[in-house]
């Protein structure tokens, strides 16, 4: 049985210049979705490595991180989840026989299970897997997309970190949604507004500190809807031109296989966006 993960404390230690960090302390409690936001080399991985190492003020930050109020003082295994940026399978073997690998390791051994997490990773992948193709044959996206799944349904870590969830290529939106549904702590570093604002908390890095501390608004959840519904089209866009479809979008100006263009509404079979100009202007 993994033990109950209440709440991480994060203790302020030291930024690049070796100032005191603005947030001297920060809690975070179970089912919290935290972002960290910041530039490229501001300290979002840093923070998210403090994390998995539990760190005690012996790690370049000088921070310290506290697992329920002190109770426990280490990680016990299968406690932490890490999704990077970068991921290479070891192993080269059919996707199942990987899956039923990890769930007799975790003691949740069975059928339902297995294809419970491959229909979760098809529904995250634009790109569907099988449960015999290889796992070192998968895409990078396909490959996140069964790492999510994996530890939505096998793992129960009850704490998942993700490093820039963006460049997954999957339907990033779903992945987080599916694993605050199961109460974990996440904490997520990305440069997406859809993930940040979708955090109740977002932290800004700055110079390897963390420099503030923001409450996701109520303005701000209004215009995550609107966001989402944008992002909707790009998706449905995303997938015409990767299928090998020309764009087709109401009120867009199209541009048809002979070359000409026209203000067209509703759907067009031979139409491609050009870019809101017609041909001749």
């Amino acid at each position: 049985m993994v033990a109950e993960i209440r709440k991480i404390t994060i203790i302020g230690g030291t930024t690049k210049s070796g100032e005191k960090e603005a947030i001297e302390r920060l809690e975070i409690y179970k089912g919290d979705i935290i972002t960290l936001v910041g530039t490229t080399g501001s300290g979002k991985s840093q923070l998210l490595s403090d994390i998995e190492q539990l760190a005690t003020a012996d790690t370049p930050s000088n921070r310290a991180v506290i697992l329920n109020d002190g109770e426990l003082n280490r990680w016990g295994r299968q406690m932490v989840a890490q999704l990077s940026q970068a991921m290479n399978f070891v192993l080269d073997m059919p996707v199942e026989d990987f899956l039923e690998l990890h769930a007799s390791s975790r003691g949740t051994s069975n059928n339902p299970v297995i294809e419970e997490v491959i229909g979760l990773t098809n529904s995250l992948s634009g790109e569907p897997i099988d449960a015999r193709d290889h796992i070192t044959s998968l895409s990078g996206g396909q490959s996140r997309a069964l790492m999510i799944a994996d530890i939505a349904v096998i793992s129960d870590a009850p704490v998942v970190l993700i490093d820039e969830i963006e460049n997954a290529g999957i339907n990033r939106l779903m992945a987080l949604e599916i694993l605050s549904a199961k109460g974990k702590i996440v904490i997520v570093a990305s440069h997406d507004p859809l993930i940040i604002l979708m955090g109740q908390k977002r932290i800004v890095m700055h110079n390897g500190g963390m420099f503030k501390v923001f409450e996701t608004s109520k303005e701000e959840k209004n215009l995550l809807k609107k966001l989402i519904a944008m992002d909707d089209e790009l998706s449905v866009l995303r997938d015409r031109l990767r299928m090998g479809d020309f764009a087709r979008s109401g009120g867009t100006l199209l541009m048809n296989k002979s070359g000409s263009t026209e203000e067209k509404r509703g759907e067009s079979s031979n139409l491609e966006i050009i870019g809101g100009k017609k041909k001749d202007e």
